[in-house]
């Protein structure tokens, strides 16, 4: 006797053959024949979802939608944690996009179903997802700017209605462009860190835009969940880190990641004072603690393209200093990253930055905003203004290994968890966040 159901999807596509021939039967007959056919592999998928959807600014409500259908080359993922980002909450704040959305891209699950000619993906597997992938192939590409891709620009994950992340639902599609930034998390590590992989890697992205020696001193205005992984990502490669807030309990933190002095902008102009000498073995002792040097031609991450491009342009600098000379010195910082969206942190970190330096920009995405800039610092001082916006998708292996391993352990950012239903309420703290607020995330985690 022949077995005729021998894989879930000749299962499944049995079961849709044969709701295909009850033209008569009810609604509520084929919406549990619908709920057989899309769950397999141990998990049962209903046809109904719930999900926050964006109906107009700053109102976000809990409704119930169909759960989205893949096609052959595409996977349904379980949303078990989504972060908050600032650029949702902008786009909620400010209607950027028009309503309805679903919006939370900073997500993490398990595979639900996979489409029958998807590869390399099991109903059960523990996911991270990326909701941007660029084509590798056009002007922006080549020049490895992928966020101006305009493949890249699309959002390849959804929850229904308009793709806009879909992380705020309990269930999303992604689509087959996406995938190659689908990556698997460890059996070590949790779905909430596999939640972070989006953010740490926009940083790490922003790091490598820098030209930096180790030894240099960097200004990290603002130690929010963003400022602390610039803080441990620039100390991990040998980077003096002077880390700046308003909330003393972040700066505590600061120093738990690496920097070698916090200060607060309430105080007055406090600076570093004494720079300490490299030690014959390659170490950097600063107040106590030891970074590792590392070798300005071996730059992890990047393409020897690129690391000799970079280096080039960092090596211009003198790299011996007289330490005596820079006791005082007005200009202390070899670059600063404003990690926070204020006017006031770029203008002072402009000004105390070396000739020569660098000022990243990370925060200011609210676009028709203006600020005085004294050109002839940038031009007779020669220093570099940029921006840093969004992933690149080249590093999400090299970001894999800085989370999973815990060189850079995102579980301490993480300081309030929210159910999907208390959506508004997270969205609301990280726009406002307290003394003892990090990162939210929306976590609809059951089983641990």
């Amino acid at each position: 006797m022949v077995d005729f159901v021998t894989s879930p999807e000749v299962c499944v596509g049995f079961l849709r053959y044969a709701l295909s021939l009850l033209p008569c039967a009810s609604d509520k007959v084929k919406d549990k024949v619908k709920d057989k056919v899309r769950g397999h592999g141990g998990i049962r998928v209903p046809g109904m979802m719930r999900a926050i959807v964006y109906r107009g600014p700053n109102d976000l409500r809990l409704e119930t939608v169909p759960v989205p259908r893949i096609g052959p080359r595409e996977l349904l993922v379980r949303v078990a944690a989504c972060g908050v980002c600032p650029t949702d909450i902008k786009k909620i704040q400010y209607a950027v996009l028009p309503p309805p959305r679903i919006y939370g891209h900073e997500t993490a699950g398990t595979v639900a179903a996979v489409g029958p000619r998807v590869r390399g993906f099991e109903v059960g597997e523990r996911v991270a997802l990326h909701h941007h992938v660029p084509c590798l192939e056009c002007h922006g590409c080549r020049h490895r700017a992928f966020a101006q891709c305009e493949q890249y620009k699309r959002t390849g994950i959804t929850a229904g209605f308009e793709p806009a992340g879909g992380g705020y639902a309990e269930y999303v599609r992604v689509m087959p462009f996406v995938l190659p930034g689908v990556v698997k998390i460890p059996a070590r590590n949790s779905l909430l860190e596999g939640a972070m992989l989006e953010p740490v890697n926009t940083v790490l992205k922003a790091v490598n835009h820098l030209a930096l020696l180790p030894g240099d001193t960097v200004l990290v205005a603002g130690q929010g969940p963003i400022g602390l992984m610039f803080t441990r990502l620039l100390a991990l490669r040998g980077i003096r880190v002077v880390a700046s807030d308003l909330m003393e309990s972040r700066l505590e933190l600061a120093k738990l990641f690496g920097a070698y002095l916090v200060q607060s902008p309430k105080s007055k102009g406090q600076r570093p004072s004494v720079y300490g000498k490299a030690s014959a073995h390659g170490e950097f002792k600063i107040q106590g603690s030891k970074f590792k040097v590392q070798n300005p031609r071996v730059v992890e991450g990047r393409s020897s393209r690129e690391g000799k491009r970079r280096t080039q342009h960092a090596t211009r600098r003198t790299e011996i200093r007289n330490p005596k000379s820079e006791i005082r010195n007005p200009k202390p910082y070899d670059a600063a990253v404003i990690a926070v969206a204020s006017d006031d942190a770029f203008r002072l970190a402009h000004a105390q930055v070396r000739g020569g330096g660098q000022v990243l920009l990370f925060s200011h995405t609210r676009r028709g905003e203006k600020t005085p800039v004294d050109l002839a610092s940038v031009c007779v001082d020669e220093k570099d203004l940029i921006g840093s916006y969004s992933a690149d998708f080249l590093l999400q292996d090299e970001v894999a290994r800085l989370v999973f391993s815990r060189k850079l352990d995102v579980r301490r950012l993480i300081t309030h968890q929210f159910p999907l239903e208390q959506t508004s309420a997270a969205v609301a703290l990280a726009s406002n966040p307290t003394a003892d607020s990090l990162k939210i995330v929306v976590s609809q985690i059951t089983d641990g």
